[in-house]
């Protein structure tokens, strides 16, 4: 049996599950601090005989296997999880291998796996939500170099219509600053539910995230993008997407049908928690393997 981390900055989803992507069972504990989330953590899972974990955390973290601070949470601004061991910790618990990446790379391997991009050897997820992340899949792998991809702070044009300057503490205008939720919502005064029917919050947004996409489709060539995250449950912002997406390719590359090759989750709000199941079913491949 497999355990799964879904490591959120409001929520851990925890699930026992198989390599099929079955979920047998599955609880929400509230992200406090490590001193009150863990502990529920570690109870959930002592009730079954796992035989390793796997956990997709928000970040960012070290994947660095050679790194002295590998399985850290690093420099994240979340209160209390900053450099916090968790794959030190969850050994220390259970003694079974961990599997250990980011939200986004797993929910990725997830979609990869099970979900919008079965089948394909490459694909690309993002989340737009509370921040903006992406992982990827490359010829079968999750995409790892110094670190874990963090494509939510690249820099990109300004909307001429946008005065906004930005909410990321560290670059105020990238991605992430410009087109997150709280941008939204600081932006216009309102969360993004509330503005359903304005269509220049959705073309904004849209014009925002089509930038992103024309840099990781001529970078990455992904087959698959799929686009998660609480910002996109708004559908209008797809048409907005595909629309400014081809204006600024500009015919430069070929792309495929966009309302195919731009999708949301096929797993829905299961893709990081399933992801999550396959890095655990990976890190016991790997004991075995080493063993």
């Amino acid at each position: 049996m497999l355990g799964a981390i879904e490591a959120g900055g409001t929520k851990f989803v925890c699930a026992v599950g198989n390599d099929t992507g079955q979920i047998i069972e599955r609880i929400e504990i509230p992200t406090t601090i490590p001193a009150e989330t863990m502990p529920q953590v570690i109870e959930f899972f002592k009730k079954y005989p796992i035989t390793s974990i796997g956990v997709g955390s928000f970040g960012p973290i070290d994947v660095i296997k050679e790194s002295p601070t590998y399985g850290f949470i690093t420099s994240t601004p979340k209160p209390g999880w900053n450099h916090y061991p968790f794959v030190q910790v969850l050994k220390g618990a259970f003694s079974v291998p961990v599997g250990f990446n980011t939200d986004v790379n797993a929910a990725a391997l997830g979609e990869a796996t099970f979900g919008a991009a079965k089948g394909l050897d490459s694909c690309l997820y993002i989340t737009v939500g509370t921040g903006i992340g992406a992982g990827a899949i490359v010829q079968g792998e999750l995409l790892q170099g110094l670190s874990h991809p963090e494509m939510g702070h690249i820099l990109v044009r300004r909307h001429p219509n946008d005065p906004y300057k930005g909410k990321c503490p560290y670059h105020h205008d990238c991605l992430e600053g410009l087109a997150a939720g709280p941008a939204i919502e600081a932006r216009w005064g309102v969360k993004g539910d509330q503005l359903v029917d304005q269509v220049e919050v959705w073309d904004m947004e849209g014009y925002y995230i089509a930038q992103a996409l024309m840099q990781y489709v001529l970078i990455l060539s992904p087959k698959k993008i799929i686009l998660g995250g609480g910002v996109i449950k708004q559908k209008q912002v797809f048409t907005f997407v595909n629309r400014y997406l081809k204006e600024f390719v500009n015919g430069y590359v070929a792309l495929p049908e966009l309302t195919d090759y731009i999708v949301s989750p096929g797993l829905g709000d299961n893709a990081g928690i399933t992801g999550s199941l396959m890095l655990a079913h990976q890190a016991l491949q790997a004991e075995n393997h080493f063993v």
